[in-house]
């Protein structure tokens, strides 16, 4: 048989490459077949990719889509705090910042991974097992299935950080949950729960991951289900606030994490999956992707240039402030800003400081 993988051999570093065996509905092996698991590998930085990082996950998805025997790729990441939070936000405040050229060619790589996903020749699933916001929601939506812990969180944060949701959330968001939904996400930055994000379409499953002192399964304590506002109207799926929240902090605080039942239901789709004809499975999903690739394909050149020069204003103030900043502070002083352009005041390292957050 012809080696048609792009590297001959490939030594991950910073993720983690693994052939699972698929399983069948027992949980039994399945003889000959087996499942790319990738992994981003960065927990203590919530599995913000770098710049090699990305290299790494070009390479990886190459290699899954090559391999004859695998029937999927399970996209997702170490730990139960985030899957990804985006681009490695240190990287980017110390060597980014202020060198457009040099982020016009870390987006370079960075637009082939969200390419190299959307082309896989095998289907995506992206095991969301906490946090996936900015860069991370971008990537994640650039797979074809997502199944969620309901502890996991979905936002943006670009315009709050310096930056425009460019990566692909302008181009996929829409497709996933209607034009409302996607500008408030995209603008406001304020984040959907699991079950919220269930319920307006953005994902195809979620499952509880918290287990109680008996060792039984609970819904997510932070999530409102059965909640009504004064107007009578559901709030399913919203974050509890206030006193409602310092009760579930007490019962999280009961609890253990424990995310079997997420791979359980991760390798439940990938045996459905393999429960169907190969080539029309695969052309059936590529039909569907070619929406998001007329977006993506369409602006991300134009997006990738923008956002290098962006590296010279608000993106260079925004990754500074939330790498330097204090832990409760980590964005500019909005309004100080914006007075300060009202009075044509030129982007330089003087306002830059005036508009850092302070502590």
């Amino acid at each position: 048989m012809k080696n048609h993988d792009l590297v001959e051999k490939v030594e991950y570093k910073e993720i983690i490459v693994e052939k699972r065996p698929l399983k069948n509905d027992k949980g039994e092996k399945v003889e000959g077949l087996c499942n790319y698991w990738i992994w981003l590998n960065n927990p203590t930085q919530y599995n913000s990719y770098t710049t090699a990082a990305v290299k790494e996950i070009i390479l990886a998805f190459r290699q899954a889509s090559c391999d004859r025997s695998a029937v999927a790729v399970v996209f997702t990441a170490v730990g139960d705090k985030a899957f990804c939070t985006g681009g490695n936000t240190k990287e980017y405040a110390e060597y980014y910042a202020g060198n457009p050229q040099e982020y016009k060619q870390y987006m370079r790589l960075f637009n082939d991974m969200v390419t190299t996903i959307l082309l896989c020749d095998k289907p995506v699933i992206n095991r969301v097992n906490g946090l996936r916001v900015g860069g991370g929601q971008e990537i994640g939506m650039a797979c074809d299935f997502s199944v969620a812990a309901d502890t996991a969180r979905f936002g943006q944060a670009g315009p709050k950080h310096g930056s425009a949701p460019d990566g692909g959330s302008t181009d996929f968001l829409h497709l996933y949950v209607g034009f409302g939904h996607a500008m408030k996400s995209c603008t406001l930055c304020e984040q959907w729960s699991a079950h919220e994000a269930m319920r307006i379409g953005l994902l195809n499953d979620i499952v509880p991951v918290m287990k109680n002192k008996k060792g039984e399964y609970i819904a997510n304590p932070y999530v409102n289900l059965h909640e009504y506002d004064q107007w009578g109207r559901p709030i399913f799926g919203t974050m509890k606030e206030g006193a409602a929240k310092d009760e579930a902090k007490q019962v999280a605080a009961q609890c253990t994490v424990d995310m079997s039942m997420l791979d359980e239901k991760v390798n439940e789709w990938c045996y459905r999956l393999a429960l169907t004809m190969p080539d029309c499975l695969i052309k059936t999903i590529e039909s569907l992707r070619k929406k998001k690739l007329e977006h993506w394909q369409q602006n991300c050149e134009t997006n990738r240039s923008w956002l290098a020069l962006n590296m010279m204003t608000e993106a260079r103030a925004g990754f500074r402030a939330f790498n330097e900043g204090p832990k409760h502070n980590r964005e500019v002083d909005f309004l100080k800003l914006r007075r300060a352009l009202g009075q044509a005041h030129p982007w330089n390292d003087e306002l830059i400081k005036e508009i850092m957050p302070k502590g």
